[in-house]
């Protein structure tokens, strides 16, 4: 086993290597990933049945399973996040812009790679392929340490993805995988100074502040998923039902799924019987206001304040009836995680307003907040869902995975 500082040398070591590979030599071992990910498909749903048996044994509950679970369909959509990134334009060199200042001098501004890039994170090894992806088309190399819910998934796809890279003649230490689980090496690599360039927490809300909190290397911080639902007082109710379910139940596991719903007082004793014959196929249990609670009668659970402000990643919803689209915004910026909000509405000056006064990375006008995802954004995979507002924010694809420099050209100036 390959302990943290070897890693991190040997990541440190390669960084300059995998800069330096052009776009061809990228893309090339993008492909060779996905073909040995697909190839060895069988593999790798071995090592997942065994993370998700302990997973299981030790009580993980079933969103987390869910989030943990690698069957053929998931893995062939993982392989073809690798060709997208593939098929992507390579941002390295791109010039942003380049202009000549009164003493002749041409300075320009192009993007170049982060170097090495660590990420934390926890039971979701497709990230394992989805950030290794990313952060190699970005020219970068990477350091992956996964919870150990999924370490035997996490592990298996990197041996493969490893051997793919070397067949085809590419660094293989491009991507490094910490098999020490333990808080320790996650406490180790926060504190990676002159090794990381850039670390990047991926999980829940507990994982991302303490990450936060302790690293003394950059930090950009993905966030949690409190994300709402607001029917409006002109909305088309059977598309709000619509989106709402799929919202709140498509995978209710995952960030962007919704985990309030507000409705407009002028169309609650309309929509709430609609919402709840929607989301009772999938028994989603209700915390709802008073007035929720009027309407839709006992089945209803009071809601607290906490409820508002919780990601439940389950069949779980809050609910509350206000009087105003300013209440409904005034809520949202109040309990939400800056992450992805929606209004259902026909209005436009509503759907205007919410869109421009909504604190939030992704906003939804009509929409369902599961499109929040970067393989549906086009990135072709994501490294994940910045809710900061520095470097990065929302999904973060191949440019939130470059920095840039300077470039001047001169004719012999010298400073006065």
């Amino acid at each position: 086993m390959r302990q943290l500082m070897e890693i991190a040398e040997d990541a440190r070591r390669v960084k300059h290597a995998v800069a330096a590979l052009g776009t061809n030599d990228k893309n090339r071992g993008l492909l060779a990933i996905a073909d040995a990910l697909l190839a060895h498909a069988d593999e790798i749903i071995a090592a997942n049945q065994i993370d998700i048996e302990n997973g299981r044994a030790s009580g993980l509950n079933e969103g987390l399973i869910d989030r943990l679970t690698l069957d053929n369909k998931r893995i062939a959509g993982i392989a073809e996040g690798c060709r997208q990134v593939a098929a992507l334009p390579d941002p390295i060199g791109e010039v942003l812009w380049m202009r000549k200042t009164p003493n002749g001098l041409n300075i320009g501004e192009k993007r170049v790679p982060m170097g090495v890039i660590g990420i934390i994170y926890e039971a979701r090894p497709n990230v394992t392929v989805d950030a290794a992806a990313l952060c190699f088309k970005a020219g970068s190399a990477c350091i992956l340490r996964g919870g150990k819910e999924a370490f035997h998934s996490s592990m298996c796809l990197t041996q493969i993805m490893r051997a793919a890279l070397a067949a085809e003649g590419l660094p293989e230490n491009a991507i490094n995988l910490v098999e020490d689980t333990s808080r320790d090496s996650a406490n180790q690599m926060m504190k990676l100074n002159g090794y990381l360039d850039v670390l990047i927490p991926r999980g829940g809300a507990g994982l991302i502040q303490s990450v936060v909190m302790n690293a003394t290397v950059p930090v950009i911080e993905t966030g949690t998923g409190n994300c709402h639902v607001y029917v409006d007082a002109s909305a088309d109710l059977d598309m709000a039902a619509r989106i709402l379910v799929n919202a709140k139940c498509q995978r209710p596991s995952v960030c962007n799924a919704a985990e309030s719903l507000l409705v407009h007082k002028d169309v609650a004793a309309q929509f709430l019987p609609m919402a709840a014959a929607g989301l009772a196929p999938s028994g989603v249990k209700i915390h709802g206001c008073p007035r929720t609670m009027e309407i839709l009668g006992s089945a209803v659970l009071p809601a607290t304040e906490e409820d508002y402000g919780r990601e439940y990643l389950g069949y779980e919803i809050s609910c509350k009836v206000v009087d105003s689209l300013d209440e409904a915004i005034g809520h949202i910026n109040t309990y939400n995680t800056g992450h992805s909000e929606c209004i259902v509405t026909r209005d436009y000056e509503s759907s205007q307003r919410f869109l421009d006064e909504v604190d939030a990375a992704a906003v939804y006008v009509n929409a369902s907040t599961r499109f929040t995802d970067g393989f549906e954004f086009g990135f072709g995979a994501e490294i994940g869902i910045s809710t900061q507002k520095l470097h990065a924010r929302g999904p973060m694809g191949l440019t939130a995975l470059t920095t840039t420099k300077f470039i001047i050209y001169g004719n012999g100036q010298v400073r006065e």
